[in-house]
């Protein structure tokens, strides 16, 4: 395991929402991130398919690590996801790659794959590089 992969895999630990929607991370490298999600009773919708919520957390932490790739601290300031085809069980990966690293933003694209490698989403996420320390004060409710 590289320690980039470590590093990203500690902050992994502590995002609850990625954990509660069994989200897992597959791979990580500079500017790349590959996360799964395999469909459970819990990630679908009334019609038995996979929430489009569901979908949309798997894009948002796959971007938004390949976003942190860089060693720096960042939110999400927009996205755009395009819900094409769905899916009723197995698995689906959303792919992430950094198109653009700017001074205080990075623009990322994701591509969401069935098991059968056809896109069921694709989008792109900002991300807005915020200060580390303010982050950390207002998590401790300072």
């Amino acid at each position: 395991m590289t320690e980039l992969e470590k590093v990203i895999q500690e902050r992994e630990k502590k995002n609850g929402f990625m954990l509660h929607n069994f989200i897992e991370m597959e791979s990580v490298e500079r500017d790349r991130a590959v996360f799964k999600l395999t469909i459970r009773p819990e990630s679908k919708n009334p019609y038995g398919m996979i929430h489009g919520g569901a979908i949309y957390t798997l894009a948002d932490n796959a971007t938004g690590t390949a976003a942190h790739t860089d060693g720096r601290y960042y939110v999400t300031q927009t996205s755009a996801l395009h819900f094409l085809r769905n899916q009723s069980e197995g698995t689906v990966r959303a792919t992430a790659t950094v198109r653009h690293r700017g001074h205080s933003t990075v623009l990322t694209a994701v591509d969401i794959t069935g098991d059968d490698g056809k896109l069921i989403a694709t989008g792109e996420f900002t991300f807005f590089c915020v200060d580390k320390d303010i982050m950390d004060s207002k998590v401790k409710g300072n």
